[in-house]
């Protein structure tokens, strides 16, 4: 798969290309139903499959205090593009160049000029351009009189998806990030996976930490989750990816993530311990998979009862683990 970061002087292999366009935050079934069509699109008339989306988020560049709200940051969201298949993702920077474009100057520039799209892609309810201004009536009366083809997605909703109906935030709704957000924040990450149609991740570089794990007969990585979207506090089953000699692999484990109030830490937290697993995990990029919360978190009046209750967390973790849960993303690092 191919990045591209401009609009300016494109190769003709990476122009003519059938165009999903969106932000495409977390890759959710309503997502993965645009990128979907526009791969139908693009194999049926042998043209290269394209996504466009913008870095930094938008939502970044018009409120840049914003509280953390990425699901898929760039790293992830690139590899999961190259599982679709896509062949090149168009990844515009988000700056005042592209924010104060008005939608048909986008159009022609970007999409026209820019790319040459054969075809446009859209999800309901797309927005863009100065003010927001434009939207489908706008790309579809450009797309006729630009020469290029243009689809707008039905809506897809959990009453379209089985294992969706019926969850945490209602029957029937359209697919749609920010109730993802609101399952991950309130720990419900095995409804969020029922969203995404894979379990959600954090990615993050593991540090030292202060080793009471280890000497608590429960060594942890530890990972920051400063000014990244996570879950409440609490245990969760998890399943860990990295890079073992050259081989990337998953292994099972239980994760806590908050304060550690038992020790009056003031400072959240991921520490994820692997089940049955041996080896210097420090320095190594640790993909962490929420499968299911096990349970909340809760002050202990000393270490013993801490341990006990780790015991009964592993425990608890290796039976959900043990179970069909839902997908995980590509094992590619």
């Amino acid at each position: 798969m191919r990045i591209l970061r401009h609009f300016h002087n494109v190769a003709e292999a990476d122009r003519g290309a059938v165009v999903a366009l969106g932000n495409f935050d977390d890759l959710h079934h309503g997502h993965q139903a645009v990128i979907g069509e526009a791969e139908r699109i693009a194999r049926a008339t042998g043209a290269p499959l394209g996504v466009l989306t913008f870095e930094p988020h938008p939502r970044l560049f018009f409120q840049p205090d914003t509280a953390p709200f990425r699901l898929t940051p760039f790293r992830p969201k690139m590899r999961l593009l190259a599982e679709l298949g896509v062949d090149v993702v168009y990844n515009l920077r988000f700056g005042p160049g592209i924010a104060g474009r008005l939608a048909p100057e986008f159009v022609i520039d970007v999409l026209v000029e820019g790319f040459g799209i054969s075809h446009l892609v859209v999800g309901p309810n797309f927005v863009f351009g100065k003010g927001r201004h434009g939207n489908a009536y706008i790309l579809r009366q450009m797309a006729a009189r630009e020469g290029f083809g243009f689809t707008e997605v039905e809506p897809v909703t959990t009453g379209d998806q089985g294992s969706a109906k019926g969850d945490a935030m209602g029957d029937d709704r359209m697919f749609a990030s920010t109730d993802i957000r609101v399952l991950v924040r309130r720990g419900q990450v095995d409804e969020a996976a029922a969203r995404l149609g894979r379990a959600w991740e954090i990615e993050a570089r593991v540090q030292h930490g202060d080793a009471r794990g280890t000497t608590m007969g429960y060594p942890t990585a530890n990972l920051p989750v400063v000014g990244a979207l996570h879950p409440d506090a609490g245990i969760y089953a998890v399943r860990a990816g990295m890079i073992e000699d050259g081989v990337f692999s998953w292994h099972d484990g239980a994760a806590y993530i908050g304060t550690r109030p038992t020790f009056a830490g003031e400072e959240t937290l991921l520490e994820v311990f692997l089940l049955d697993f041996k080896g210097d995990l420090y320095g190594k990029r640790l993909r962490v998979a929420f499968v299911e919360r096990v349970r909340e978190d809760k002050v202990f009046d000393n270490p013993d009862a801490l341990i006990a209750q780790m015991d009964i967390d592993c425990a608890r973790a290796r039976e959900i683990l043990g179970r069909e849960t839902a997908p995980l993303a590509t094992a590619n690092a």
